[in-house]
């Protein structure tokens, strides 16, 4: 190691000693810290994200080469509005909780036929959600045993400022594809469990470090908060400092692995069979997926096909493919019909979406490997979106058990007699042939749902995923924040798969299965998060303002552009 090389580690090293050595001195005093007082701060931080916005996508843009305004409204969705929605959301289940013990649920509990709850979490109360998103739904089901005086558990103790023992710090390690995954990460840690944060960057997007460092001011000036950037050196140092008690990482199961078990593929078999982790503190993640999307074969209008494939393609699309729910698996029917129709229609869509640079370091190297075939580049230096039809697992099983994470996406066909013999086999198959448990679609006629709602209810409790999603894309489940987001419950770190724990869950639900989210087969307004759309990213920016400073008479400047299309 060079002496440049080593100073510089030397440097990352004593800012973080001197970081943690601030959190620590903070760590009696959080812990009774008031709801009031944390209301105060999160009030300040929405504050300074409307401030701050502008520069952040900015920002994005560059770093992204974001060339069309479709593009930059999905930075905008995904950035400022997806945080200020948390905040918003943050206050008010904060508020409810000082007024009334606990927060308050915007519709009534009801029950599976299994008895199981279901815990209505979407659409919001208090922010027009049933006006901007008509027709879309989420709820989350519960484990059995939950009652409705169990629903919250414990979650809610740490934030009553209560308690004597000194807040734990947790060691937040940043994503770096989407922007607000590091903010409301922290901030799930530091207002929902109470958790000192100090968030480590990912080198991918720490040109964010000053616009995050004015937008969490108000945590950091009172001693809650610490950021900093940093190699994998320094990420190491900090995941093994004495003073960190927990670490939350969202990324790779590869990394994620390397955390836990050692460094080498020898070292992590070893420590796995003497259940030996080198990691010894508790651990959180959110990790890849090979997300399917699976299609119950029926009678469609062209219509439907054509919304559908909307939303298929704007899964495949949206941050250059470089989501940990970018559709990376479509499931079709070999007897289905419509077949060959939606795959033109899809393929049609995506050829009138721009391509898009690809700012993810290894990109091509991954494509390369995955497709056998040169990955190369236009003139522009853009990637064109990639379907691969009638993909055998056992020719090409490098598409099932690890995430591209690149602009390329593959069919599978299934060999059933009727709809409800694939919605069997595609269960099956989605869940023992397919890497990862965050989050799965399902695109399914009206008639089907109607024919069929037990098999239905059947196939969403045996999906073995975090999320299960009728005919929407599992980006807005992220989106939306007051779900839960996380990987199936079944994880552990012996196969974590998509991660373990989870984050927003803004009604602190407790011992859960999975989110339900819903919708029609055709959206109307047209969906804000379609490239088609002409206004997008007027009305993101609408959004933003309208989370951060809640107002019915914003209204009919939201639903001009939205009904525009």
């Amino acid at each position: 190691m060079s002496t440049s090389a080593v100073d510089l580690q030397n440097a990352q090293s004593h800012e973080i000693d001197v970081f943690l050595s601030a959190l620590r001195e903070s760590s009696a005093g959080f812990s009774r810290v008031s709801i009031a007082e944390k209301k105060s701060a999160i009030n300040e931080i929405r504050n300074a994200l409307l401030i701050n916005s502008p520069e952040w996508i900015e920002l994005c843009s560059r770093a992204k080469s974001l060339t069309t305004s479709s593009q930059r409204s999905e930075e905008v969705l995904s950035g400022p509005m997806s945080t200020a929605r948390y905040l918003t959301l943050l206050l008010q289940s904060l508020t409810a909780i000082e007024t009334h013990g606990k927060p308050r649920l915007p519709g009534k509990i009801s029950k599976l036929r299994d008895g199981r709850l279901k815990v209505p979490v979407f659409p919001a109360n208090g922010i027009f959600d049933s006006i901007a998103y008509l027709g879309l739904t989420a709820e989350v089901w519960m484990k059995p045993g939950v009652d409705e005086e169990s629903l919250h558990g414990d979650l809610l103790e740490p934030l009553l400022g209560t308690s004597e023992q000194p807040a734990p710090i947790s060691l937040v390690l940043g994503a770096g594809n989407v922007a607000s995954i590091p903010l409301t990460d922290s901030l799930s840690k530091l207002f929902q469990e109470g958790h000192l944060v100090l968030l480590k960057l990912n080198p991918v997007n720490d040109y964010l470090f000053d616009v995050y460092s004015k937008i969490l001011a108000p945590v950091i000036e009172r001693g809650w908060l610490r950021i900093f950037c940093g190699d994998a050196e320094a990420g190491k140092y900090a995941v093994e400092h004495g003073d960190v008690q927990h670490v939350h990482i969202t990324g790779s199961h590869h990394t994620h692995d390397q955390i836990v078990w050692g460094a080498t593929p020898e070292e992590r078999q070893k420590r796995q069979e003497e259940s030996d982790p080198a990691l010894k503190k508790d651990i959180t993640s959110e990790l890849g997926n090979v997300t399917p999307w699976m299609i119950i074969p029926g009678k469609y209008s062209r219509k439907e096909l054509q919304f559908q494939a909307g939303n298929l393609a704007a899964s495949l699309t949206n941050n250059a493919a470089f989501n940990c729910i970018t559709t990376r698996v479509i499931v079709t029917s070999k007897n289905w019909a419509q077949r060959e129709e939606f795959l033109g229609i899809l393929k049609e869509t995506l050829a009138k979406i721009p391509s898009r640079v690809p700012y993810y370091p290894g990109t091509l190297d991954r494509l390369e490997r995955f497709t056998g075939e040169p990955a190369i580049v236009d003139e522009e230096g853009t990637l064109p979106w990639k379907i691969l039809e009638n993909v055998h697992p056992e020719e090409m099983p490098q598409f099932f058990i690890d995430e591209t994470f690149a602009p390329v996406c593959v069919e599978v066909q299934l060999d059933a007699e009727t709809p409800e013999q694939f919605l069997d086999q595609a269960v099956v198959f989605c869940n023992e042939e397919l890497f990862g448990t965050l989050a799965a679609s399902i695109t399914v006629t009206d008639q089907f749902q109607k024919q069929n709602p037990a098999q239905i209810e059947d196939a969403i409790s045996r999906l073995n995923y975090g999320s299960v999603c009728i005919n929407q894309w599992a980006g807005l489940v992220y989106a939306l924040m007051t779900p839960p987001w996380g990987a199936s419950c079944e994880n552990d770190l012996y196969d974590v798969q998509s991660g373990i724990g989870s984050v927003h869950n803004l009604y602190f639900l407790d011992q859960f299965e999975k989110t339900v989210f819903r919708g029609p087969l055709c959206n109307f307004p047209k969906p804000v998060w379609f490239s088609s759309h002409n206004h997008s990213e007027q009305i993101a920016w609408k959004l933003v303002d309208l989370y951060c400073q809640p107002s019915v008479f914003k209204l009919p400047g939201l639903l001009g552009p939205a009904l525009l299309g």
